[in-house]
């Protein structure tokens, strides 16, 4: 691993839109219940990055960790009905806990609760996306869980290492931080081999970095190292940096802003570009929307696409749905996700934003395609 010793480290001070995923060992003490003191100093921590100007997001387990202390219930696997049960009055005190902790900075904290479903289908996908960014615009603190209430064991994540990558690619965070009971990635598991050395830098994950990963090393946690790559390989793909720090420590975030040991997974792109070219290559477009040369010209300026400045449209499509922009000469202007199905876009082609509740009997959004959902250019 030493074709990594001359790419610098980067500093996290020079982040913008930062996810933290804090697993359950971190949180929650099984005999103990919250450990308050510890979530005390993370939140200092959180609210530093935050009164910098940071996005911050949090994805908090923990849940079913606490609710199962407040129910009683015997250590070892639950079955699936008495897990559920145990997130069910988890996530009331898990919430309460982030609430209070943040407040204690003046930060309002806004729980959200997301399945597979809303990560992997589009129309959903466009709903939580939408969430996140507005609890951003506000100030907020998005604290983001596996809605394990309602989640089976044929649909869940099973980690919310996965989820967390998830969750920084909707959320177009540049970067990820795992805090976890283990500070990064050794070449093999430390507590079976002496002679293992922590990884400091992956540029690129390679058959060899996975072949390193371990298994799950907490009775709490449904993660393992084998876990934090898979996300790894998430967010790198989606324009993500990824850390794995040891959270175990107080003040976390602090230890690796002072160069602490961890372990950096660097991405060749960034957010925007990674997903704008998931919008131009991946998705296979199910309609197309004619421009008049205004709208033309003002998304060739990195503007939003309006409904006053379609056409006409052809195809059947959904919200959510990828659609080709086609200019006045009829060339391909580029693709974007539509904000409208079929039907609503044809009732809005032509007409004012002003228009959009009177025309559909609801206040939807005012693009029909928003500029971070285009990639400009034909393929």
């Amino acid at each position: 691993m030493n074709a990594s010793s001359d790419i610098k480290r980067p500093d996290i001070a020079n982040f913008r839109r930062v996810v933290v995923k804090v697993g359950s060992s971190l949180l929650v003490d099984p005999v103990k219940g919250l450990k308050a003191e510890w979530l005390d100093a993370l939140g200092h921590d959180l609210a530093a990055m935050h009164h910098r100007g940071v996005d911050v997001l949090v994805v908090s387990s923990g849940a079913i960790a606490m609710g199962r202390g407040v129910l009683n219930l015997p250590r070892g696997p639950l079955k699936l009905e008495e897990s559920q049960a145990a997130a069910a009055v988890g996530q009331i005190a898990l919430s309460r806990a982030w609430a209070e902790v943040l407040g204690r900075h003046g930060i309002t904290a806004g729980q959200i609760l997301v399945t597979l479903g809303d990560t992997e289908e589009r129309q959903r996908y466009l709903n939580a996306r939408a969430t996140l960014g507005r609890l951003l615009e506000m100030k907020a603190v998005p604290v983001v869980n596996e809605n394990d209430t309602v989640a089976t064991n044929e649909i869940r994540y099973g980690d919310n290492d996965r989820l967390a990558a998830r969750v920084a690619t909707m959320a177009g965070a540049d970067l990820l931080v795992l805090l976890s009971d283990i500070d990064g990635l050794y070449t093999a598991p430390p507590q079976s081999d002496p002679r293992a050395t922590l990884i400091p830098l992956v540029p690129r994950i390679t058959a060899e970095i996975e072949a390193m990963a371990g298994g799950a090393a907490s009775e709490l946690s449904r993660g393992g190292m084998r876990t934090k790559v898979e996300a790894a390989k998430i967010a790198t793909a989606g324009g993500t940096h990824m850390i794995i720090a040891d959270g175990r420590v107080m003040n976390p975030l602090q230890r690796i802003a002072a160069e602490g040991p961890c372990t950096w997974f660097l991405t060749g792109s960034n957010p925007v570009s990674a997903r704008k070219t998931w919008i131009a290559g991946a998705l296979e477009p199910k309609g197309t929307l004619f421009l008049d040369e205004g709208a033309t010209q003002a998304i060739r300026s990195g503007k939003s696409l309006l409904s006053a400045g379609v056409k006409r449209i052809e195809g059947v499509f959904e919200r959510g749905d990828a659609v080709v922009m086609r200019a006045p000469d009829g060339g391909e202007l580029g693709r974007g996700l539509i904000g409208y199905d079929s039907t609503e876009a044809a009732l809005l082609a032509g007409r004012s934003s002003r228009d959009i509740e009177t025309l559909l009997g609801y206040e939807g959004r005012a693009e029909l395609i928003h500029r971070d959902d285009m990639a400009l250019g034909a393929l």
